[in-house]
Parts: structure tokens; C-alpha cells; sequence
């Protein structure tokens, strides 16, 4: 099944960016986290319960400006938000057994496409 969380994640420059800002009583990556990570874990809900999974994770990004290394940063929230929204027990190497990154350009509409499939216990 496929779930899709309308426009872009942050990038791994503004993870370390906000995390490095992290002085004071509000926390900027806690901040960060928690809004994505809970803003996947409703879309989340509507998946089943999984066991173990492969995971495709499709980048729609405006243009091309941002490096596929930078881009792949979200994968924290999306992870964390099967997790939160119940698709997956756990994010461990125990059930998921891959995850797979595409990149395209969709400048009307970008956006992360998140693919569950199980994957047969042996």
C-alpha cells in the first residue's frame, strides 16, 4: 500500500541546522520531529498492522537542486511515524527489511509517495 505526505520533508542540512540551534527551552529538531513524525503517523493509520516490510520511499521534489543524500533526511520522520501510527511494530532491522529511495521532479506537486509491502516470513 502507498501513502503520500503532500510536499517536502526537511533535507538533512536543515535537520543538523535545527538540531545545532537547540539552546534554550523550545528545541528546534524536537520541534521538527515531532510535527513530521506525527503528521506521517496519521497518514500511517491507514495502512495494516505489518510484521516485516520492504519499504519504497519516492522523492517528488520541485527541481533537482537538493542532493539525493540531503533529501533522504526524512527518512527519520517517515520511520517514526509507521512506528506512531501503528504500520510497523518498530523501526529495527528485525521488521524492516529494506528500504528502497527514488527521486523524481514534479514541480506542480511535490511530495513523498511511502510504500509498504510485507515481506514473507521464512
Amino acid at each position: 500500500m502507498i501513502i503520500e505526505y503532500p510536499g517536502r520533508l526537511p533535507g538533512l542540512n536543515e535537520i543538523i541546522a535545527a538540531a545545532k540551534r537547540g539552546k534554550g527551552k523550545y528545541q528546534p529538531y524536537a520541534i521538527m520531529k515531532d510535527r513530521y513524525t506525527s503528521e506521517i503517523g496519521w497518514l500511517a493509520k491507514k495502512l495494516p498492522a505489518y510484521n516485516r516490510v520492504d519499504i519504497t520511499i519516492t522523492w517528488y521534489e520541485p527541481n533537482r537542486r537538493r542532493d539525493p543524500d540531503n533529501v533522504v533526511g526524512g527518512t527519520k520522520f517517515i520511520m517514526d511515524g509507521l512506528v506512531a501510527g501503528g504500520a510497523i511494530k518498530d523501526d529495527s532491522q528485525r521488521y524492516v527489511n529494506s528500504i528502497l529511495h527514488n527521486f523524481e521532479v514534479d514541480r506542480e506537486n511535490p511530495r513523498v509517495e511511502i510504500e509498504v509491502q510485507e515481506v514473507s516470513q521464512c
